[in-house]
């Protein structure tokens, strides 16, 4: 009878330990939205969980178009490589602050709506971009032409610029699962920050307005279009230094996520040595840039990714294991994420792609990169029970 009294005692104590534990693990991984849904929370925590096992590999668009061919069911460039599907899934919003029926990218949302919801009932995870076009203008994200100003409270685009979060917000929320629940997704607002390219970038607004800007649209989405399915994603372009990285942080109450994009680039028809070099001087920005967001990751208590990344059509055999994986290998991400595979570009009259397909060069390689023990892919973490 003692012994038994002692059993239960022993249990009660560890189940204490257990819970204590857990509940201290979770406090130290909070969201920035305190109302934000039970199935986003679990998430969250259960992204830092996955640190330990390895390292979730993404890719954009992967389910609605690939290399020459468009919305086959099921299809995937990467399940035709591999018989599997990446973790994570990259999706575009661009567009839909017009009501437009299709994104930028010419993807009906009803058919994003669809493919967001399959990738959460197989226990993948989505993320979200959002190309928006300038409101100052009506051009392109890539109109530079400043345009922060007139978004904000007392700019003529103020009223505009809600409604077109409305839109987004719109989108977000109806997002539910076959649970009927709602989806979870990672949303990454004016990404590449800190590059000269869009109308939010470094050019175009200076630090302080950047802040605003961003501030100003999470706080609209979250505490007055009330969407609490989103984990909010702070994204640079390539940077040499931590005060460079965090120059534009909005704040620890403004982000859950953060993260840097950075591609390979070659000139075209370059040869074998401009080749090599541009391998090298890559892994080695990658290298700098990894342990700069490792440590200011760890201060700030957020969770790291590699939001985006590729070379343009892959022309290294290897490229997966030697020079991604590399220099990927030695740090704790949450995902890493490649650019979509368009496929062929009648005006520039080449292919443009970032992951392999059935018969490319690099496929080989990318079967050994999807071996690795610490490169997860939808199978590997569908009964992680992520949402739960």
């Amino acid at each position: 009878m003692l012994k038994k009294i002692k059993t239960v005692k022993y249990l009660l104590l560890l189940n204490f330990v257990l819970l204590v534990g857990y509940q201290s693990f979770a406090q130290e991984h909070q969201l920035i939205d305190e109302k934000a849904t039970l199935e986003t929370k679990k998430l969250y925590q259960n992204l830092f969980r996955l640190l330990d096992k390895g390292i979730m590999f993404g890719h954009q668009d992967d389910l609605a178009y690939g290399v020459e061919w468009k919305y086959q069911e099921g299809r995937s460039d990467i399940y035709d490589v591999v018989k599997d599907y990446p973790a994570v899934f990259g999706w575009d919003l661009g567009h839909i602050e017009h009501k437009s029926k299709n994104n930028l990218d010419t993807v009906p949302f009803k058919k994003i709506k669809g493919y967001i919801k399959k990738v959460y009932d197989h226990g993948g995870i989505n993320t979200l971009s959002w190309h928006m076009d300038n409101p100052m203008t009506g051009g392109l994200a890539w109109d530079n032409t400043k345009a922060i100003a007139s978004v904000l409270p007392g700019g003529k685009n103020n009223k505009d610029y809600k409604e077109w979060l409305k839109r987004g917000a719109k989108f977000i929320k109806r997002l539910r699962g076959s649970d009927g629940k709602h989806i979870p997704v990672l949303l990454r607002p004016f990404h590449e920050l800190n590059g000269n390219w869009f109308w939010w970038g470094k050019e175009s607004a200076t630090a302080e307005e950047y802040i605003n800007l961003y501030k100003y649209t999470v706080d609209y989405l979250m505490n007055e279009q009330h969407v609490h399915n989103i984990i909010y994603i702070y994204n640079t372009n390539s940077f040499n230094t931590a005060a460079e990285f965090t120059e534009r942080y909005p704040g620890d109450n403004y982000a859950d996520v953060m993260s840097f994009d950075n591609y390979q680039f070659t000139p075209k028809n370059a040869n074998d040595t401009v080749v090599q070099a541009s391998l090298q001087s890559f892994k080695n920005q990658i290298n700098n840039s990894l342990s700069i967001l490792d440590s200011v990751s760890k201060v700030h208590r957020k969770l790291p990714t590699f939001a985006e990344t590729g070379y343009a059509t892959i022309p290294v055999s290897n490229w997966w294991t030697a020079s991604l994986w590399d220099v990927i290998k030695d740090y704790k991400l949450s995902y890493v994420l490649v650019w979509r595979n368009y496929g062929w570009q009648e005006k520039e009259q080449n292919f443009h792609y970032y992951a392999p397909y059935a018969g490319h060069l690099s496929s080989a390689d990318f079967q050994k990169f999807y071996k690795l023990k610490r490169t997860l892919f939808q199978s590997d973490i569908a009964n992680e029970n992520l949402y739960k």
